[in-house]
């Protein structure tokens, strides 16, 4: 007995849904549907299953776009597309060559740009709060050199995911899965 319940009802009441149950938007409608304000900006990722894996965060989120910079691999690319599974086709992306040509755009267009890496100075994810009506840009780095000091230093700000372990750093996917996250919550609770 589990709550009362016979072990194989409370099994039952939790039934895993099935795909078509989901009420997922295809491409189109997803097109069409209105994005979080959120744009990733990838400063040189080199991992194309990264950059796949990100995609379908973004997917997942409806982030508002991605901007492929430097060595970031683009679609179509067999890599990004064994892990996108089609989300390169309902995210919209861009490539810019020079990650801070990227930032300065941004920036000029009111967008406040967040560098995601471990800074003096940084703010806590755990302590960061979102503005209303705001749109934000989210820099990821590279896998080994992380976000360029050049791209920290003109950032709006630097936010640093707390980590407790013997490591320092997550892989980037799993960074962009957990902040994004966050910030998507976050703003899912403003009136």
């Amino acid at each position: 007995m589990e709550n009362g319940l016979p072990i194989k009802l409370y099994f039952w009441i939790m039934r895993k849904l099935k795909n078509a149950e989901l009420n997922r938007l295809d491409v189109d409608e997803f097109k069409n549907a209105k994005k979080n304000p959120i744009i990733l900006v990838l400063d040189n990722v080199r991992s194309s299953h990264n950059v796949g894996s990100i995609f379908r965060t973004s997917d997942a989120f409806r982030i508002q776009e991605i901007i492929l910079c430097g060595i970031t691999a683009t679609p179509p690319h067999k890599d990004i597309r064994k892990t996108a599974l089609g989300a390169t086709e309902s995210v919209q992306w861009q490539y810019c060559k020079n990650t801070s040509d990227a930032v300065d755009q941004l920036k000029s267009k009111g967008v406040v740009v967040l560098a995601i890496e471990q800074a003096e100075g940084s703010t806590s994810l755990s302590d960061f709060t979102p503005k209303p009506n705001t749109t934000y840009a989210l820099v990821f780095g590279h896998e080994l050199k992380g976000v360029s000091q050049e791209i920290v230093s003109a950032a709006n700000e630097v936010l640093e995911i707390p980590q407790e372990g013997t490591k320092h750093s997550l892989n980037v996917s799993v960074s962009v899965g957990l902040v994004v996250w966050e910030l998507f919550s976050s703003q899912s609770k403003q009136p």
